[in-house]
């Protein structure tokens, strides 16, 4: 069902059922609804008949939403994705010099950023500028409307290969069939209360949002993630289903020690591989919840999904999503044999409509009906998926070809091991030396142990040369290892990393 639609028929069927919550504010069907209706009657104030400015033409009208984790975003994005509207997401955490560069290759006809407990939205073309808050119940509303398959619905950004992030387009179709797939596949319903404390404007926790929503439930999110913090919101609202990355999850299971969570039936993560150790700390914490991962790519959507038996190989990462097919081709775009690497290709009616303006010449393609992001893998003789990191990853080393993801992946499958980053740096002789920086589980660090392991899974030269420990990585607001940082303490040489070689 449409997004739009979907929340009108709440709000009709059930307009005081919770909807939206953060940080104890709580917003029903029918709040959310009419909260929206206003925004899209001051978008026409704003906007009026102007040209259309953004990169979009007159395919319809940006609204670049750059509010983050605030209480009103739910209500911002529905007024932003109506019919003839499509929304630009934006992190507000991103550095400024960033966030104006993204400004200025979309060239929104608004945007909309966060002003306390309310919102401030500029019209970029007029210069006109209006403050909304949740407080005005006679302000005037437009209908939030349905639109077409073929309009463009949402704008993303992902990291290119040079860092400078991409804006990724989907159209309203790819949508609500990603979205349909997903409540059947997740079984979500109006009883999947569902807590995803990540960044909204991140596709892991915005999807999550959309999906809870658009199946009548209610949503829980935070302003930013505290272990603690979450496991009394989950305790407190009884949550049914998580949706986060490994590195949340990790944190909420040693938060639960001795408190084990029963309400939790589902726990659904992306972003990184988790362990076996990670998988049996969640049996622990959430005793009665059934664990799904899913592999995917802002541009392509859904891939793979596993469960524990479908991972025992580090880089395993499951077998297709339903409706989705990939395959793995060579550099002339034949077919390989199962268990030879190669670029993973999907064929998907998930599928993205690629970037928006000039992008780094990487990443997205198609080839034909399949679509690729770069990312190489093969698919075994049982027809799993496994995942050895991105073509512009790969690290040459003394004339050897080395996924750092398939290193990362075998060091956090050790149980002393909570996360860990791979890197290649500039070296005289080899070219590439691989080193590694390892968050450990405890105070005691066992290297001879942790030697032992990668020799009984990993070829040697596929051994990170260097190791520091680092006691708390340094995460990005997404929940994954900040990676830029970690390599600039380690040429600083940061008192944060311990060498331990």
């Amino acid at each position: 069902m449409p997004f739009a639609g979907a929340i009108h028929r709440h709000a009709d069927d059930h307009p005081y059922a919770p909807a939206f919550r953060i940080e104890g504010r709580v917003f029903t069907f029918g709040e959310l609804r009419r909260l929206a209706e206003q925004l899209v009657a001051i978008f026409g104030d704003l906007i009026g008949d102007s040209e259309p400015r953004s990169v979009l033409g007159d395919r319809g009208r940006l609204v670049a939403l750059e509010v983050g984790n605030h209480p009103l975003f739910a209500a911002a994005f529905l007024a932003a994705t109506s019919r003839g509207h499509c929304v630009a997401l934006i992190d507000p955490h991103l550095p400024h010099s960033v966030r104006q560069s993204m400004h200025e290759r979309l060239s929104p006809d608004l945007v909309i950023g966060g002003d306390g407990d309310g919102l401030r939205l500029e019209a970029l073309a007029s210069g006109k500028t209006r403050r909304f808050a949740a407080n005005d119940d006679g302000a005037k509303e437009v209908r939030l409307a349905v639109g077409a398959d073929t309009e463009p619905f949402l704008i993303v950004f992902t990291s290119g290969t040079t860092g400078t992030p991409k804006a990724i387009v989907r159209d309203r179709g790819s949508w609500r069939r990603s979205l349909a797939t997903g409540q059947e596949f997740f079984e979500i319903c109006r009883d999947s209360r569902t807590f995803a404390p990540g960044p909204l404007a991140h596709g892991l926790t915005l999807y999550a949002l959309a999906e809870t929503l658009v199946a009548g439930a209610e949503f829980i999110g935070a302003t930013h993630f505290d272990a603690a913090q979450s496991l009394a919101v989950i305790e407190a609202e009884e949550v049914q289903r998580l949706v986060l990355v490994p590195t949340m999850l990790r944190r909420l299971c040693a938060a639960a020690t001795g408190k084990p969570q029963g309400s939790v039936a589902r726990i659904t993560v992306a972003g990184a591989k988790l362990t076996p150790s990670d998988r049996a700390s969640a049996a622990l914490a959430f005793p009665e919840a059934r664990v799904i991962e899913y592999y995917g790519a802002s541009e392509l959507g859904f891939i793979s999904v596993a469960t524990e038996s479908d991972t025992a190989a580090v880089t395993a990462v499951g077998r297709a999503f339903p409706g989705v097919a990939f395959q793995i081709l060579n550099d002339t775009g034949n077919a390989v044999p199962p268990g030879e690497t190669g670029t993973i290709f999907v064929d998907s009616a998930l599928v993205s409509d690629g970037y928006v303006g000039a992008d780094d010449g990487a990443g997205f393609r198609r080839f034909g009906q399949l679509a690729t992001v770069g990312d190489l893998g093969f698919i075994d003789g049982e027809g799993t998926l496994h995942l050895l990191g991105r073509a512009g990853g790969m690290v040459l080393s003394g004339g050897n070809n080395i996924y750092p993801q398939e290193v990362e992946a075998t060091l956090v499958a050790y149980p002393g091991v909570h996360a860990a980053l791979v890197l290649g740096l500039d070296h005289p002789d080899l070219g590439t030396e691989l080193v590694a920086v390892i968050e450990p589980e405890g105070r005691v660090f066992d290297r001879e142990a942790l030697d032992r392991h990668l020799a009984a899974h990993l070829p040697r030269y596929k051994h990170p040369r260097r190791i520091w420990l680092c006691r708390r990585m340094p995460m990005t607001q997404s929940g994954k290892v900040a990676a830029g940082k970690l390599r600039q303490w380690i040429a600083d040489e940061n008192d944060d990393l311990e060498r331990i070689d």
